[in-house]
């Protein structure tokens, strides 16, 4: 008897088919069920209990993004992977389904019925597994049981030598939650830059900058190549492309081999930063998978900079940080709560 049972949500027969039989193929998951649409998947959730739902976005009768409004309404916690299209309306909803409580997304690799999904096979069944993983641990985001491993007061600091000029921040897995949260309480006037990378598909993250900018009093954008770097904007690494910061204060895109195999990678940005930046560079290392981050963690610190990684009890996945943290060059842990405020605070010198 297979573990994990998936529920696929789909209007395209095609699709449901092209999935399942991706799902199926796996030794340790199988589909328990299919959905036309999200009111027929509602319907089923009555009585089914599937271990993890993958969720077309766009649909007719009932689209992703009111599908799980409708499940946080009926106190439904099963975790869900958007499939979403790279067109305008697609991306722009997906960001809408992170933010309402989806794990995670996979892109459809060519339009709303893609012959080629296969080639997201084996993402989408390592998602799927680390979604419902996650799920049997316990709970995402229970801020109020954050515990911190780590914390130093960074005023005392010795190697601080001057105040911090920029902010360097990295996620995958869940990042999009964690950033949105982060990155909406920045007040309008932080007085320096901040560059993300968010492990992340080409064609989407211009929508996740946009829905950023739209929620946040700091200015929020998609990067772009040449681009002088100016203070209170959040530039965000464009998908498919590794993002550095150069001694001449611009944005620098390339197509580099990936990095941990990914695009834009967390490691080449903090790298490229703390050499620019030296000890005035705070850094944050949020919840994702893999060890992405933990290199540039390293160079950070060996220049001076602050070190700051996400603590384990808000992390959707506790990977990246947990490899920051391990390189023994973290100053605090922090919980996702409180990541904001400590930007502030760092940045402010209070």
């Amino acid at each position: 008897m297979k573990d994990i049972k998936v529920l696929v949500v789909d209007d395209s027969a095609l699709m449901r088919k092209i999935i399942s039989d991706m799902i199926n193929s796996s030794e340790n998951m199988e589909v328990l069920d299919i959905a036309r649409n999200g009111q027929d998947m509602l319907n089923k959730l009555s009585r089914l209990k599937p271990d993890v739902i993958t969720l077309d976005v766009e649909m007719p009768v009932m689209d992703g993004i009111t599908a799980l409004r409708e499940m946080k309404k009926n106190k439904l916690n099963i975790p869900v992977i958007m499939i979403s299209s790279v067109s305008q309306s697609g991306t722009a909803l997906t960001m809408e389904c992170l933010e309402a409580g989806a794990f995670d997304f996979i892109p459809k690799p060519s339009g709303s019925i893609s012959l080629d999904i296969d080639k997201v096979k084996d993402e989408l069944l390592l998602k799927i597994k680390t979604a419902c993983e996650k799920v049997n641990v316990k709970s995402t985001f229970k801020t109020s049981a954050a515990r911190v491993e780590k914390s130093v007061d960074v005023s005392t600091k010795s190697n601080l030598t001057g105040k911090i000029e920029a902010v360097v921040i990295g996620a995958s897995t869940g990042g999009p939650k964690a950033l949105y949260s982060v990155i909406t309480a920045l007040p309008e006037k932080l007085g320096v830059p901040v560059f993300i990378v968010q492990h992340m598909p080409v064609g989407f993250t211009k929508a996740f900058a946009d829905r950023l900018n739209l929620n946040s009093s700091i200015k929020v954008v998609e990067a772009s190549e040449g681009e002088s770097v100016e203070k209170d904007v959040v530039y965000i690494a464009p998908g498919g492309l590794h993002m550095e910061v150069h001694a001449d204060r611009k944005i620098h895109l390339n197509t580099e081999p990936t990095l941990w195999g990914v695009r834009p990678a967390v490691d080449k940005l903090f790298i490229s930063a703390s050499k620019v930046y030296s000890s005035h560079l705070l850094s944050i290392v949020l919840t994702g998978m893999g060890k992405d981050g933990a290199q540039g963690t390293v160079e950070i610190k060996k220049n001076g900079g602050i070190t700051v990684a996400e603590d384990k009890s808000t992390c959707t996945i506790y990977g990246m940080p947990k490899a920051a943290y391990e390189t023994g060059m973290v100053d605090m842990v922090v919980s996702l709560d409180n990541v904001a405020g400590q930007i502030i605070r760092i940045v402010s010198g209070r």
